[in-house]
């Protein structure tokens, strides 16, 4: 172990956000002491702000998994606030870490940072190979550039700062909006709708042909907490399970997952993003780790959690 957390206070930027949330649950387990800024108090795209929280917490580990995130429709839409938000919060938080004297610091970014037409699966290797998905590129872009961060400060600075790139992330906590969020929450509201409707069918944007990777998002916690006590190099590290789906094959399996009985139909005038998507998780399993939770599993107990806080959350504000 390269860098136990016993005894370590450890901040987890955006720990209300889907993975932030299941880091610090995760962290529990570490014996360590778990920091938090919350967002009234702490604007993390306000560089002064950062700086001041830092320096009276003291954190010695840091977790950045605070981001501005959303899916097809919402990077498509709203392009310039997921470039700038997510180059502010990075950049702020990385800094301040090195004028706070951080020993360990991870950065999360995302499996959109390949090229959309990526060797499968995709190697670390694959980063600025090719022309990026067009309808997530702004995000991308943030993301690579925190990497491209991480590795200067630790070129020119010494710091022990680090990065982990998960796969496609689902599970409690997430963003459920049909037009916002990631394919499997917003998929999963959409069915549980056509669900307690009795609709005879439930439209599923694109060709349903792609093929897609996705991780519990506890599962990914405890891989963050693992490369964070185990890694210690420039070159980011692919976080995920290496297993692939199609769109297709997820819908109907999120059906029986559901109860759904009516049919599927599939949008073809709508963007079906990157063709494929999986991860090399090589370097990630020759640190000895891989991820325990099935995909059934996973979604079972993603909407077990939907129908008893989220829809409950809904019914209270009715």
């Amino acid at each position: 172990m390269l860098y136990p957390l016993a005894g370590k206070r450890v901040w987890v930027a955006g720990h209300r956000g889907l993975v932030g949330s299941a880091v610090v649950r995760r962290l529990q387990y570490e014996d360590c002491e778990i920091l938090t800024a919350p967002r009234q108090h702490v604007d993390l795209r306000q560089p002064a702000q950062v700086s001041q929280w830092m320096r009276d917490a003291r954190p010695q580990a840091v977790v950045v998994a605070a981001a501005r995130v959303g899916g097809i429709h919402a990077n498509d839409t709203r392009p310039a606030e997921f470039l700038y938000d997510n180059l502010m919060i990075e950049a702020n938080i990385i800094e301040a870490a090195r004028q706070s004297r951080v020993e360990k610091l991870i950065f999360l970014g995302s499996s959109c940072i390949y090229p959309r037409l990526a060797p499968q699966p995709i190697p670390e290797s694959a980063l600025l190979t090719g022309p990026l998905e067009p309808t997530n590129e702004w995000y991308a872009i943030a993301k690579i550039a925190g990497i491209k961060l991480c590795q200067a400060y630790r070129k020119q600075y010494d710091c022990d700062y680090i990065s982990a790139m998960p796969t496609n992330l689902y599970g409690p906590g997430d963003n459920f909006d049909v037009m916002q969020g990631h394919v499997i929450p917003a998929l999963m509201s959409k069915i549980h709708r056509a669900k307690e409707s009795a609709a005879e069918t439930v439209d599923v944007w694109g060709s349903g042909r792609v093929l897609r990777e996705f991780l519990y998002v506890d599962d990914a916690a405890d891989g963050i907490v693992h490369i964070l006590k185990h890694y210690s190099g420039a070159e980011h590290v692919n976080l995920g399970t290496g297993d692939e789906i199609t769109i297709r094959d997820l819908a109907e399996l999120m059906t029986q997952v559901i109860g759904f009985k009516g049919r599927l139909t599939f949008d073809t005038s709508k963007p079906d993003g990157t063709p494929r998507k999986v991860m090399d998780v090589e370097r990630l399993r020759a640190m000895g780790w891989q991820a325990g939770t099935s995909l059934q599993t996973g979604l079972e107990q993603t909407y077990r959690w939907y129908v008893n806080h989220h829809l409950a959350e809904q019914r209270a504000i009715a």
